[in-house]
């Protein structure tokens, strides 16, 4: 079934509009720096729901949990190691339950981000480590009703491999969304680049490819144009920051407006992205404005 939904959305002509940021709404919910996102899914569940169904209501159709720190790698920096299903199963089902009250047919993807570790031989963890971490919390995603996995903001090859695998793990057909950020010259922090993670990435089964995070949508733009001409007939997806942060009293501050990031939306539209949404920094007022920018583009 939940192969079907991902298949029958993919077979609509036009694109798919995402959400956009998780954590920059929680901070101006409260969520106080340096605590842990994924315990709001329990503790004030009311807040997250409220921040899936604004962006539900700006235009997006496919909205991420509040979930990615939330393998045992970074849930134990808070003590947290423990309640991986807990908190992973509890953002899941907010969000399906916001989806569901919506009625607009929305899908979930389970977000799963990276372990906040360095898989060996450059670090300590072990693949088989990371695939289990990520397979643990993969398997409290799908219990909780997510249509797909969305693997984000990875640098390292080897790391989106462990997630893929433990993913895949936890399911066997489960979709397989797949994003690593480009923020280092237009290569990875590891120095993977676009021609790279879309070739590796399809090889391994991944149902979509693309970029998330970053500095802004001008990088975005630049990786999707690589991406496809290295993989024509891939699914790419675009989630880009709005804009390059800037500290300003001690917060990260994102400068690019909601007409900047409609334009963004065109552009990467006009690239072939199937899925486009937005990173760190934006809001519902970002998505209305790219929504609008996709107006007559969108997948009915």
């Amino acid at each position: 079934m939940t192969h079907d939904r991902w298949a029958k959305l993919l077979a609509r002509p036009g694109v798919v509009l995402a959400d956009g940021a998780m954590g920059t709404m929680l901070f101006d919910a409260g969520l106080q720096f340096g605590d842990p996102p994924e315990r709001w899914n329990v503790e004030y569940p009311d807040r997250v729901r409220a921040i899936h169904r604004g962006y539900l209501e700006a235009g997006a159709r496919l909205i991420l949990t509040n979930t990615f720190g939330g393998n045992r790698f970074r849930l134990g920096l808070h003590g947290l190691e423990g309640r991986v299903a807990e908190l992973s199963m509890a953002g899941a089902l907010i969000a399906r339950a916001e989806v569901e009250a919506s009625g607009n047919g929305a899908l979930v993807a389970g977000d799963i981000g990276p372990s906040g570790t360095i898989l060996a031989p450059l670090g300590e963890t072990l693949f088989e480590d990371a695939a289990a971490a990520f397979a643990e919390q993969a398997r409290a995603l799908a219990k909780g009703g997510v249509d797909v996995l969305w693997i984000e903001t990875m640098s390292d090859l080897e790391e989106m491999r462990a997630a893929m695998e433990g993913a895949r793990q936890a399911s066997a057909d489960i979709p397989l969304l797949t994003t690593m950020t480009f923020d280092t010259r237009g290569h990875t922090m590891m120095g993977v680049s676009p021609e790279q993670a879309v070739t590796s990435l399809g090889a391994w089964g991944a149902d979509a490819i693309g970029g998330n995070c970053g500095n802004g949508p001008e990088e975005i733009i630049g990786v999707l144009e690589k991406m496809h001409a290295a993989a024509p007939e891939a699914v790419l997806v675009a989630k880009a920051n709005a804009g390059v942060p800037q500290l300003i009293q001690g917060r990260a501050v994102y400068g690019a407006s909601p007409e900047a990031m409609g334009e963004y939306a065109r552009a990467a539209a006009g690239l072939g992205a199937r899925i486009i949404g937005a990173c760190c920094g934006s809001t519902p007022a970002h998505l209305r404005a790219m929504a609008e920018a996709l107006r007559g583009q969108l997948a009915a």
